[in-house]
């Protein structure tokens, strides 16, 4: 439940988490989290960013004054996630600690909470909680959870649910370890857009999308590799009864329905992402404070001829606050 945005360019995602919470949740894959002479560190390995950075509000309202952004939507890292096991502890002490923040923001933060990941139950109870809470807008999920993506199992049981309650989700890619991406940062390069891709088309050909048609959704990093890859799923999708199978309309006409963050790191990407899904389904993003991140999230969209205008319209949509 938003009320009255502050004014100016919207950054959808960017992340936070309270020290209190960098144990993270129980099972997790990674971790915890730690702090090392101010420089924030997962498990053993080095984030090459600033404790203060993902922990410290004043930290954070800084870098949006820095870049020029007037509304930040925050939510938590993907290695909080709750994907091994119950969590509804760690998910309740997330959510009120973000809650807590974005009430008294002015408009100028929102959140995305977190759900349990383990049963449909839980999280449709977590997920009616959050649909009253201040400044809260939705929630944030994985792309993929024990071996299924968004048209199978508790993952698309919680898009139901938010299409229901009217909340946003954002789909976060948890960058999972695969051996053949062990060195290089190839896990993050790669695994990445690999595993947004996946969920991207999991939505449209299972059908997810015209199953709900209020449901608002947002993927991040531009898609990963979406946009190069709709001429395939297209191609595969008029030629396969497999394919078409649980959807009625081909992949590059129903991504339109979607929306998709600008951090590509690349203007040719994101002219090809504007060109395939239509400008109204671009928003701006950050990935604070990763080392990934987008720092100028505004110039770099508009200096490959997006309005600013515009990107903000699209994320106040996305968010369900109107114009």
């Amino acid at each position: 439940m938003i009320g009255p945005l502050a004014d100016g360019p919207v950054d959808v995602h960017a992340h936070w988490l309270p020290e209190e919470l960098f144990a993270l949740p129980p099972g997790a894959p990674y971790g915890p989290l730690h702090d090392r002479d101010g420089e924030l560190h997962l498990g053993a390995v080095p984030l090459s960013i600033a404790t203060r950075a993902m922990s410290d509000v004043p930290a954070i309202r800084a870098d949006m004054a820095a870049a020029g952004i007037g509304v930040r939507v925050l939510s938590a890292p993907p290695f909080a996630f709750p994907v091994a096991g119950p969590a509804a502890a760690y998910v309740e002490a997330f959510n009120s600690a973000l809650g807590a923040i974005v009430a008294g923001s002015g408009g100028a933060l929102v959140g995305l909470g977190l759900v349990s990941l383990d049963a449909p139950g839980p999280a449709t109870a977590q997920l009616e909680e959050l649909a009253g809470r201040p400044g809260i807008a939705g929630v944030a999920v994985p792309p993929l959870l024990a071996g299924a993506s968004l048209d199978r199992g508790v993952l698309r049981h919680v898009l139901g649910e938010a299409s229901r309650l009217g909340l946003s989700v954002l789909v976060h890619p948890m960058q999972l370890p695969r051996p053949e991406w062990a060195d290089h940062y190839l896990a993050n390069l790669v695994g990445n857009p690999v595993e947004t891709a996946t969920a991207v088309a999991a939505l449209l050909l299972g059908g997810v999308r015209e199953a709900l048609p209020d449901l608002r959704v947002c993927f991040v990093h531009g898609g990963g590799c979406t946009p190069g890859l709709l001429g395939r799923w297209d191609h595969g999708w008029r030629t396969r009864p497999d394919v078409r199978r649980d959807s009625t309309r081909p992949p590059g006409e129903a991504v339109r329905a979607l929306w998709f963050d600008t951090v590509t790191h690349d203007p040719g990407l994101l002219d090809l992402l504007v060109a395939r899904v239509g400008k109204e389904a671009v928003v701006c993003g950050s990935d604070h404070p990763f080392d990934m991140a987008q720092r100028d999230p505004v110039g770099f969209a508009t200096g490959v001829g997006l309005d600013a205008a515009a990107l903000t319209a699209n994320a106040r949509a996305f968010l369900g606050a109107g114009r």
